[in-house]
C-alpha cells in the first residue's frame, strides 16, 4: 500500500511553516527569515519515502493587512486549502503563551475557512523550544482545542525537529492511498529560476533593515547555461518601490549589493550543482506593490 496526498501548511505570519517544510525535506526549498511575510507565493515541497509521497504546500501567512499585494498573498494561501487532503495549522507557541490576547485576533480569521474545507485538521503548536515555562502552554492548548474541536494538537519545534515525527505520522494517517506523482528525487514543483530569485530575496531580508525588504521584488532577466561551459550565467533585477531605497539596497560603495550577490551566488551554485556567475541590478518601480499586472508577473495571485 502506497499513499499520496497534499498537505496545506497554513497559519499567521512567522509561524514557522517554511521551516517545518524544509525540515521534512532535509534541505531548504522555501526561504526563511526572522521577519513575518517572507513567503509570498504558494510553494510546494515534495517528501518521498518508500511508503508515501507527500506534497506540502507552504503558504503566505494569514494576516489582516490591506493593499493589492496583501490581497494576492491571501488568495494564494486560501487557494491551497481547496486542493489539500490534510490541513496543518501552525501557530507560534512562544508568542501566544506570552501574549494570549493576540491568539483570538490572529487565529479567528482561520477558524471558519479551515473548518469549511471538511478536511482533517491538525494543529501544530510550534516553537515550543522557546517557551521556558511549559505550564504556560496549557491554556494555549485548551483555547486552540476550543477553536478546532476534534482536531489533534501536536506541540512541535520545527527548528529543532521536536515533535515533527509525531506530526508527520498523524499526517500520513490521513493521506489517501495512491501512487507517487513525482520522481522520488524531485523536491519541489517550483522552477529553479523561481528558487534562485527567492534565494536572492532571502539575502535581501537578512541584509536590509526595518520594512525595506517588503517593498522589494526579484526578477531573473537572463538565465544562460549554454554560453560558458560548466557555468550558469544569471542576471537578476531587484525592484524597489521607492527611489530613496535604491541607495540603501546598493549600500556604501556597493557593499550591500556585493554581499547579497556573493551569498546568493554560493547558495544558487549549491542548488544547481554548477558554477554560477551572478549579476544584480537595482531598479525603481514606483508603486509595484499595488500593480496587479506586475504582481502577477512576479508569480503572485492566481
Amino acid at each position: 500500500m502506497h499513499k499520496f496526498g497534499t498537505v496545506a501548511l497554513i497559519g499567521p505570519p512567522n509561524a514557522g511553516k517554511s521551516t517545518l517544510m524544509n525540515h521534512y525535506l532535509g534541505q531548504k526549498v522555501a526561504i526563511v527569515s526572522p521577519r513575518p511575510q517572507t513567503t509570498r507565493n504558494r510553494i510546494s515541497g515534495i517528501l518521498s519515502t518508500d511508503e508515501a509521497q507527500v506534497v506540502f504546500l507552504d503558504t503566505p501567512g494569514i494576516h489582516q493587512l490591506r493593499g493589492k499585494m496583501n490581497r494576492f498573498l491571501l488568495e494564494a494561501a486560501w487557494s491551497a486549502l481547496a486542493g489539500a487532503d490534510v490541513v496543518v495549522v501552525l501557530l507560534d507557541a512562544a508568542l501566544y503563551s506570552s501574549k494570549p490576547h493576540m491568539l483570538d485576533k490572529e487565529l479567528k480569521p482561520l477558524v471558519r475557512p479551515v473548518a469549511e474545507t471538511g478536511r482533517p485538521v491538525l494543529v501544530a503548536v510550534n516553537k515550543i523550544d522557546r517557551v521556558k515555562d511549559k505550564a504556560a502552554l496549557l491554556p494555549l492548548l485548551a483555547r486552540v482545542g476550543e477553536m478546532w474541536p476534534g482536531a489533534e494538537i501536536v506541540p512541535v519545534s520545527a527548528l529543532k525537529g521536536q515533535g515533527a515525527d509525531v506530526l508527520l505520522s498523524r499526517v500520513l494517517d490521513f493521506i489517501p492511498e495512491g501512487p507517487p506523482m513525482f520522481p522520488e528525487d524531485q523536491l519541489s514543483t517550483a522552477p529553479v529560476r523561481f528558487m534562485a530569485a527567492e534565494i536572492i530575496r532571502e539575502k535581501l531580508f537578512y541584509q536590509l533593515r526595518q520594512e525595506l525588504p517588503y517593498t522589494t521584488a526579484v526578477e531573473i532577466e537572463v538565465w544562460d547555461e549554454a554560453t560558458r561551459e560548466g557555468m550558469t550565467v544569471i542576471n537578476a533585477v531587484i525592484y524597489t518601490a521607492q527611489k530613496s531605497h535604491k541607495g540603501m539596497i546598493i549600500g556604501k560603495q556597493g557593499a550591500n549589493l556585493k554581499k547579497i550577490g556573493s551569498e546568493a551566488r554560493l547558495e544558487i551554485a549549491e542548488l544547481l550543482g554548477t558554477k554560477v556567475h551572478l549579476e544584480l541590478w537595482v531598479k525603481v518601480r514606483d508603486g509595484w506593490t499595488e500593480d496587479p499586472g506586475f504582481l502577477r508577473a512576479m508569480g503572485l495571485g492566481e
